[in-house]
């Protein structure tokens, strides 16, 4: 089970952390994804962060301005968003996979999925 937090209304250029927690034992055997929706909008691929962390992939829409991390001993990963723009205004999602690097960006890839969490950016 996934949980994601952290979102909240910022004005542009600003920042936010968003959280997930995930539930079980097997956390460290999967790769942690985020997606993003806009109303309207398709369900996006936002990054990736491999199953030990050392590994990351981003979406351009977003590279040089978020950052994925994991802590694998708390269960936990982590979304770093600087220089928001009101175009990344959506609800997150975290989502979690077993397939390798190559699947990361498909949606349909991902076993389990987070509730969302709402980021707003004001311009």
């Amino acid at each position: 089970q996934l949980q994601a937090s952290g979102g909240g209304l910022v004005q542009a250029g600003g920042s936010l952390r968003l959280s997930c927690t995930a539930s079980g034992r097997t956390f460290s055997s999967y790769s942690m994804g985020w997606f993003r929706q806009a109303p309207g909008k398709e369900r996006e691929f936002v990054g990736a962060v491999n199953w030990s962390g050392r590994s990351t992939y981003y979406a351009d829409s977003v590279k040089g301005r978020f950052t994925i991390s994991r802590d694998n001993a708390k269960n936990m990963v982590y979304l770093q968003m600087n220089s928001l723009k009101p175009e990344d205004t959506a609800v997150y999602y975290c989502a979690a996979t077993r397939r390798d690097s190559t699947w990361f960006p498909y949606r349909d890839s991902y076993d389990y999925w987070g509730q969302g969490t709402q980021v707003t950016v004001s311009s």
